[in-house]
């Protein structure tokens, strides 16, 4: 089979590629395709990076980078961070370690952005992350203001990653 990934900003998507991305969105939360486009218009940002894997020209894996902001705590200054959101591969390609591939080349990309990444995710995934050399945080140390309720949190590419109280915005 013939793979492409590459990277983009939503700046540059097309809508073509938009609709893609919401139709594949849709197949793991079936929420709508007209929600899953509202919701994208709402939350994603012109910088946002998303990350695309295509077989020949059909997009079978997303995922995206959205560019935010955190504080640390006795830091005086927020920095920027890349939130982790969406990791998606097409229902007809699971199981062909396919996500590995998404999650290799997404760890290059952060690692070429000079930021750390953090994620939100279910029980259930943090052994594929670690896999992937994320690091689970302490709950303790999280305050995610976006959520309310959540499982795990995980970081990306920061050293000393669980010595810090994190605020994410």
């Amino acid at each position: 089979m013939n793979y492409s990934i590459f990277s983009i900003t939503s700046l540059n998507l097309k809508s073509s590629q938009i609709n893609s991305i919401c139709n594949l969105k849709d197949q793991e939360w079936k929420l709508g395709k007209i929600s899953q486009n509202d919701w994208f218009r709402k939350n994603i940002k012109k910088n946002d990076i998303h990350n695309l894997l295509y077989i020949n020209t059909k997009l079978i894996g997303y995922t995206s980078l959205r560019k935010k902001l955190c504080k640390i705590k006795n830091k005086k200054k927020k920095i920027q961070y890349l939130l982790f959101d969406t990791l998606i591969i097409d229902k007809k390609f699971k199981g062909k370690k396919l996500s590995n591939l998404l999650m290799t080349f997404n760890n290059e990309i952060i690692k070429q952005s000079c930021f750390f990444s953090f994620l939100i995710c279910k029980n259930r995934h943090v052994n594929f992350y670690k896999k992937n050399k994320w690091i689970k945080i302490n709950n303790k140390n999280i305050n995610f203001l976006e959520h309310t309720v959540f499982k795990n949190g995980m970081i990306f590419n920061k050293t000393n990653a669980n010595k810090h109280k994190y605020y994410f915005f």
